[in-house]
């Protein structure tokens, strides 16, 4: 196989970026970044979540996570409180600004996709997902694995 699976990561990566430029008129329009608009995606519709929620259910680097939430803070799009059963986390929501920024760019966001996949049928979806779906298990297998093995 050589390296094969790099030309399959580099399509991976390359639709991911094609996505974000599809759809990224709409979240530029709106005075974000993609980072930014993926937190405001995730806590719409939400009472909100911890970091710990935040960083398992987007795409964001740990690291990168605290900076983003800053920024959104500071545009007043989230509040971030103490929790108060660990005084080191933090519970982020959408204030009522950023609960209307959500409510406008995420339409947007979602037409600009389905104009995308307009001629996938259930068959197409179907196949995707079987594949990116075995994909991510043998990532989280390996990922086990590496972190459950004996240093030696």
């Amino acid at each position: 196989m050589g390296e094969r699976y790099l030309r399959s990561i580099r399509l991976l990566a390359e639709c991911l970026q094609g996505f974000e430029r599809h759809t990224g008129e709409s979240v530029r329009a709106c005075g974000l970044t993609h980072a930014q608009f993926d937190i405001l995606a995730t806590l719409g519709n939400t009472a909100g979540m911890s970091y710990k929620e935040l960083g398992e259910r987007t795409l964001i680097t740990k690291g990168t996570l605290t900076d983003v939430i800053e920024r959104l803070e500071q545009k007043h799009l989230v509040e971030r409180e103490r929790s108060s059963g660990d005084k080191r986390s933090f519970f982020v929501r959408l204030t009522p600004q950023g609960q209307a920024l959500f409510g406008e760019v995420f339409p947007k966001v979602v037409e600009h996709g389905k104009k995308l996949f307009a001629n996938y049928g259930a068959a197409d979806f179907d196949q995707l997902d079987e594949a990116l779906l075995t994909l991510r298990q043998r990532m989280a297998d390996a990922a086990t694995n590496h972190e459950t093995k004996e240093p030696s």
